[in-house]
């Protein structure tokens, strides 16, 4: 295996465009691999049949789930850290990356299954990369079959047409927050990338591909379009982390969508599955949001309430008042 990681993924996948981008910003040595069926029958490991999946260059050993891969990269490797030197950025990082990979993968989910031109798009894409060779009535079959399967759990996500004007008017949000600072070198938390604004890029660049969200996103906020792009490979950014005291006023802005969008739907969602529901409603941006409870949430739920309540700050717990997140997370 030498001293390369390989990462198998797939250019659709937010997740796996995520992790590749790590990987690039911390100058680790890896092979990107696309990910077919045949690979999948033949890479075995104990998590869920997810990408991407990353193999370790020592002993070949398959881990997934993209935010315990980034940790995991943080204890083997101390160059390029994403996490902020300062803890209390650092829990203000972890949580804007976790809203990225949990509330903008819906963004993400509906732009490309719910218009029909998106699904043409989208389908056909992922299928090139998965089935390498196949075309013609093949193709169009394959993109067909993967279709009907995505938009059959359109709901499970929350991504319904009843939804569709919360989820489009966040999306619409956090590009003018991110397109209020966002430069050639400039970050969340200072002049080089830190794991919240990979959560955000992973979805981020499949939005900005993906046919519809990419013209939004190309005619309404071009600056935000162009920092996915140079995001997708940074490794020739050398920065430092703002202090506290000099952190910018869009991090505010970023955690009062948080806390108008995330994390009322994060309480509603693990109330109701501690509860047994089959479905809750909750009322967000003033519209009411339905969807079924998501187990995997309720976990991202637990991990941000324990971590706060662990090392409290004063300064921490002031900023997450003065923004609506910490009735939420305490």
């Amino acid at each position: 295996m030498g001293e390369r990681y390989q990462l198998y993924g797939g250019g659709g996948s937010p997740y796996s465009m995520k992790m590749r981008a790590i990987l690039r910003y911390r100058r680790l040595p890896h092979d990107w691999v696309l990910m077919s069926g045949k690979l999948r029958t033949e890479l075995k490991h104990d998590g869920p049949r997810v990408i991407p999946i990353l193999r370790l260059p020592e002993d070949g050993s398959l881990h997934v789930d993209s935010t315990p891969l980034a940790w995991m990269l943080e204890e083997r490797h101390s160059e390029r850290s994403l996490i902020p030197d300062d803890p209390d950025v650092a829990y203000l990082s972890d949580l804007i990356e976790d809203m990225g990979d949990e509330w903008a993968t819906k963004m993400m989910f509906h732009y490309r299954w719910f218009r029909e031109e998106d699904q043409r798009y989208s389908s056909r894409q992922i299928i090139s990369d998965n089935s390498p060779g196949v075309r013609g009535d093949a193709m169009i079959e394959a993109a067909r079959a993967i279709t009907v399967r995505q938009v059959g759990r359109m709901p499970l996500v929350g991504c319904t047409p009843e939804n569709a004007p919360i989820i489009e008017g966040s999306y619409h949000a956090l590009l003018d927050i991110l397109d209020a600072f966002v430069t050639r070198d400039e970050f969340i938390f200072g002049t080089r990338p830190s794991i919240g604004d990979f959560g955000l890029f992973g979805q981020l660049k499949v939005l900005a591909s993906d046919h519809t969200p990419m013209l939004i996103m190309r005619t309404r906020n071009p600056s935000v379009y162009d920092w996915v792009r140079r995001l997708a490979d940074a490794s020739g950014i050398d920065g430092a982390w703002h202090r506290w005291e000099a952190m910018r006023p869009e991090v505010d802005d970023l955690l009062r969508f948080t806390a108008r969008y995330y994390l009322p739907f994060l309480a509603a969602n693990t109330a109701a599955y501690a509860d047994g529901a089959e479905t809750f409603t909750v009322e967000l941006d003033g519209q009411p949001f339905t969807q079924a409870p998501f187990k995997y949430q309720v976990k991202c739920y637990d991990r941000l309430r324990k971590r706060l309540a662990s090392a409290p700050s004063g300064r921490l717990l002031d900023r997450l008042d003065a923004t609506g997140c910490l009735e939420y997370l305490q």
